[in-house]
């Protein structure tokens, strides 16, 4: 207890310390308003000056208020835009090493600005770290005239790019690039580095003293030193259990396609309960002794010279295809491939496949070719790859709930912007249902009702599966629609800029265009705003919140619901005993009258808690990781 109100002291007297500051930025600001760039980039390189000499104050109040004024000049002068007061708290908040929590629609790209040009200072370089490439171009060529008007260089990275042309962005003072990118690249410079010739300790050293130069070694990065990360809960928390893997890719079909196929026959003549378990929380499927039996007596039939790991493998991994792994929920099938679904945002990763054969399984299942498996030629988890940064800050709406992983595994404070304008979100009475078929009934019936009152319709979903279902059902009440599910090829940029306008309604999976502007139109803001229906709750409440945080940004208007019944995901995973409950309660046509929330956030507490466990566990292999490497270098040396 002490120890938290130590920190809610600290926080509050932060909080008056950034207004204060906040106060002095916007002095300054007027005074510099009316200065010619010339003196403008001076005053940025007394600045650096500071940082090369290695000067204590480098990072003072005073630098940062003479930093973010330098900033708000150069936002107005080249982008004619001035940086609201809520955007100078998020930017200072981040320059001090903390996860800013800033509502959706407030400006993070803006405020992101002032981390970026003042950690850019210290002339180490800054990677602002973007939830897919497209934000991270679209923000790399928002702001650079920004930077280029005080003298700060800024570049973009992508995965198709060459390495001499990555290299000079990385030279740049700041670095934009989608978060996976950069550490792939880290990857690629370890495998680099790991190449070099060993030499003799102090070898490279009298080198030097011989006037000679050593050889270079072709790395993308030049280290790392700073990361900004956008939406920094979904990359840290929600996406912290998927490694960086980098893969070779072998040519040609999988030599092992016959014992995946012969695996399918078998699996698919196994029987739940008695020849195997499902343990759908862990994703993971045990054979009985029974299952082991057919499985041994299948011997003689399977492809035996073709195995690259024993049998049983090939069979157990047939079995998850089949009884864990649906089409357009958990992958897509495109021109004869499957392509993985990302579940926290409904993305693809068209260029990630599951390891230990799973993938060729599941390729088995879809009858189309069965690719060789990627060979691992480096990986790092996504935890142990942020960690890597001595400076990282972040920002995100949604990191309330998480403050004890932020602090425990990254050591990161969470700092709650206040909104710029007071929130005119109306949050409807959550309706529930016994079936998902009577769910799904009244889903349609109120997008039908409020695309006739000329209101627009945000519409989220958990799975292309089901947004497919949904889009089938309007197509037949002839209600034109647009869907954005990760499948199409339409700018996903366009389609969700198109959301505000009268009678829209737009069908998304959990992207719901996150880190887009939903811009609504006069007539729309008359008709009561954006109205954002989720369609079912998310294992991570977190999600939830960025769904109906699409509604009412800025003071807007807007309104947002939630269905729920007792067959979704939440609910059948996570939450049988509400399951039950609500399948047993009377109903009137298919929906009842009591409240549920309660009821779902305990459910979605242990959810929580169960991914929570998995990630902690995940950094403890990384922990004791480090404490033996330590050891076996320190005994080495």
């Amino acid at each position: 207890m002490a120890t938290k109100h130590r920190e809610r002291r600290t926080a509050r007297h932060t909080a008056r310390s950034d207004r204060a500051l906040v106060a002095a930025i916007r002095q300054l600001e007027a005074q510099l308003i009316n200065t010619d760039q010339r003196e403008l980039q001076d005053r940025a390189d007394e600045l650096r000056s500071r940082r090369y000499q290695r000067r204590p104050d480098w990072l003072s109040d005073k630098v940062l208020t003479e930093a973010s004024a330098l900033t708000c000049v150069a936002a107005r002068q080249t982008l004619g835009h001035s940086l609201y007061d809520v955007q100078l708290l998020a930017g200072l908040a981040m320059t001090r090493g903390s996860v800013a929590e800033m509502a959706t629609g407030e400006g993070k790209t803006f405020a992101a600005a002032i981390p970026a040009f003042i950690h850019s200072l210290a002339g180490r370089g800054v990677h602002v770290s973007t939830s897919n490439e497209y934000l991270s171009r679209r923000d790399c060529e928002q702001l650079r005239p920004l930077f280029e008007f005080l003298d700060a260089s800024c570049g973009h990275i992508s995965a198709q790019q060459r390495p001499v042309e990555k290299s000079a962005a990385y030279r740049c003072d700041i670095t934009y690039g989608a978060g996976a990118e950069f550490g792939f690249d880290y990857l690629r410079d370890q495998i680099t580095l790991r190449q070099k010739p060993a030499t003799r300790l102090g070898e490279d050293f009298l080198e030097i003293l011989r006037g000679r130069k050593l050889p270079l070694h072709n790395t993308l990065q030049r280290g790392l030193a700073v990361t900004i990360v956008d939406e920094i809960d979904n990359v840290l928390i929600d996406d912290a259990g998927s490694p960086l893997l980098l893969s070779g890719q072998p040519e040609g079909l999988a030599t092992d396609a016959e014992a995946h196929l012969a695996a399918r026959q078998l699996a698919s003549d196994l029987m739940e309960g008695h020849d195997f378990h499902v343990d759908s929380g862990r994703g993971a499927i045990h054979l009985t002794d029974a299952g082991k039996t057919r499985v041994w007596e299948a011997t003689d039939n399977a492809p035996l010279k073709c195995l690259l790991r024993p049998w049983n493998m090939y069979v157990e991994q047939a079995i998850r295809a089949r009884m864990l792994f649906r089409r357009d929920v958990h992958y897509v099938v495109r021109d004869e491939e499957v392509i993985i679904v990302d579940q926290s945002t409904g993305r693809l990763f068209e260029d990630r496949t599951w390891r230990d054969g799973l993938h060729q399984a599941i390729e088995a299942r879809e009858n189309v070719p069965i690719t060789g498996e990627k060979q691992g030629l480096a990986r790092i988890t996504k935890q142990r790859f942020f960690r890597l940064y001595p400076v990282v800050c972040g920002m995100t709406g949604t990191a309330t709930g998480s403050e004890r992983e932020f602090a425990e595994f990254y050591r990161l404070p969470v700092t709650r912007i206040p909104l710029r304008k007071p929130s005119q979100r109306k949050l409807l009475s959550e309706r529930v249902f016994t079936s998902a078929s009577a769910k799904w009934t009244a889903i349609t019936q109120q997008i039908k009702q409020l695309h006739a009152a000329g209101q627009p319709v945000l519409v989220g979903t958990r799975s292309i599966a089901k947004s497919e279902h949904l889009a089938e059902r309007l197509s037949h009440l002839s209600i034109p629609f647009e869907l954005l599910n990760g499948k199409q090829d339409a700018d996903e940029a366009d389609v969700i800029s198109r959301a505000g306008e009268v009678s829209a309604v737009t069908i998304s999976t959990n992207i719901a265009g996150r880190g887009t502007d939903i811009r609504l139109t006069s007539d729309s803001l008359n008709r009561g705003g954006l109205c954002v229906l989720a369609t079912e709750h998310h294992d991570s409440s977190r999600i939830d919140r960025q769904l109906i945080g699409r509604a009412a940004r800025q003071g807007e208007p807007g309104s947002a619901a939630f269905f729920l019944s007792a067959n979704d995901d939440l609910l059948t995973r996570h939450g049988d005993w509400l399951n039950k409950a609500i399948t047993r309660s009377k109903s009137n046509n298919g929906e009842l009258s009591v409240a549920m929330s309660s009821s779902v956030r305990k459910v979605q507490l242990q959810a929580e808690r169960a991914q929570f466990l998995q990630r902690r566990a995940l950094f403890l292999d990384d922990a004791r990781r480090d404490v033996v490497m330590s050891r076996i270098c320190g005994e080495a040396s």
